[in-house]
């Protein structure tokens, strides 16, 4: 969970890339060492992807010594499953040295590997992914891994703080989001809670926003798929027909009350309601200063478009961040896309706008970052709205 002092050294960031002024500074950057993963999910196929890649120990170094990323820089380490680069334990010490600063994602399916490196090279962060109840979990998943992940819960939640990502998505609904949270509640950890988004890098299927069930097409078939551990073969039998949350007509009414027990989550949703309608538009403000790198070496301009900013394998970060056709790229999204709803990105800009809002008022706000509207009465502020919205569906 992210503190004053974060947003504040966030902010600083902000303003330096936007002035132009002097060379750009990361607040975020998203490693994505290897796109290798031992799940099958029916919302993500980059288990399917071959030839499988990585991100070398010698690279990433190389990548943390550009200029752009500083001691307060977040950095995540993910794939794919990142405990499954043959350098993750390598790469962990040498952040923990080096650059503690960072957060580490898992879906825990390795629960021994990954409890031995958090307890040798502690992350500031431990994120992992749990979609729903046991049931759910195989069904979207495709691997039995639904008490690892509780294990992994019970047996680090003491040592390094924990947050619980649960994705709304095709494959599960609102009665799995109750179910995580209470679970999150139970062992006293965090909970963040996302949308399914259609996003290039993860080979998504269905269309995320309009599909009312899922529709998932025939599994993908891979040559010489060897995962290894027998005790998590898909089972038959499992084929749990699930009637998805993500475009209900009353899907504010029906978010679980225990959410807001978790913060950043519940605005999070009821204003994903509102920009999947259409009524929420805002600009995009974090491309500015958080990116991500890819298995290939592929620099995306965000975690959503296939738009590409350069190749680390045949620019230095540091070159492509500070081009000037980047920031012409990243102007002009900036301000024209409000094209998707993903955590990465939009929670920025949601606390971005509020917080400004809140101190600055709304006409100020819109001066700094352009006209933007939380529902479809263009003037009303962001505390009005949540008010309102609360009292509707106490």
């Amino acid at each position: 969970m992210y503190g004053i002092k974060d947003y504040v050294s966030r902010a600083k960031k902000f303003i330096n890339n936007k002035s132009n002024i002097g060379p750009r500074k990361l607040s975020t950057l998203m490693i994505y060492a290897t796109d290798l993963c031992d799940s099958q999910c029916k919302h993500c196929n980059i288990w399917a992807k071959r030839p499988v890649k990585y991100l070398s120990f010698e690279k990433i170094k190389e990548i943390m010594r550009s200029k752009a990323v500083s001691k307060d820089t977040a950095i995540g380490l993910e794939g794919g499953e990142f405990m499954l680069h043959p350098e993750a334990m390598k790469i962990m010490e040498w952040f923990k040295k080096n650059h503690p600063n960072f957060d580490l994602l898992s879906n825990c399916l390795k629960p021994e590997s990954l409890i031995e490196a958090v307890k040798k090279f502690p992350p500031k962060r431990l994120y992992i992914s749990l979609d729903g109840d046991k049931e759910t979990y195989q069904h979207m998943r495709g691997k039995d891994g639904y008490d690892r992940v509780i294990q992994v819960i019970q047996e680090l939640k003491d040592i390094v703080p924990i947050s619980t990502m649960f994705t709304l998505s095709p494959y599960n609904n609102f009665d799995d989001m109750r179910h995580v949270a209470e679970v999150c509640k139970k062992e006293g950890v965090d909970m963040r809670v996302g949308v399914y988004n259609d996003m290039s890098f993860f080979d998504t299927d269905d269309k995320a926003h309009e599909t009312g069930i899922a529709t998932k097409t025939a599994e993908k078939l891979i040559p010489n798929y060897i995962d290894g551990d027998k005790d998590l073969e898909v089972k038959e039998g499992i084929n749990k027909p699930i009637f998805t949350d993500l475009t209900d007509s009353n899907f504010k009414e029906k978010i679980p009350a225990i959410v807001k027990e978790f913060k950043e989550n519940y605005d999070f949703l009821v204003l994903y309601d509102e920009w999947r309608k259409g009524d929420l538009k805002m600009s995009c403000n974090s491309i500015i200063d958080s990116l991500c790198i890819l298995p290939n070496g592929d620099v995306p301009l965000c975690q959503n478009l296939d738009v590409k900013i350069g190749n680390v394998f045949n620019r230095s970060l540091d070159e492509i961040i500070n081009d000037k056709e980047t920031k012409k790229t990243q102007k002009h999204y900036q301000h024209n896309c409000n094209g998707c709803w993903v955590n990465f990105h939009r929670k920025y800009d949601v606390v971005l706008h509020r917080m400004f809002e809140k101190y600055f008022g709304k006409g100020m706000t819109e001066k700094m970052f352009g006209k933007y509207q939380w529902e479809a009465d263009r003037k009303k502020t962001y505390a009005k709205y949540m008010k309102e919205t609360e009292a509707e569906f106490a």
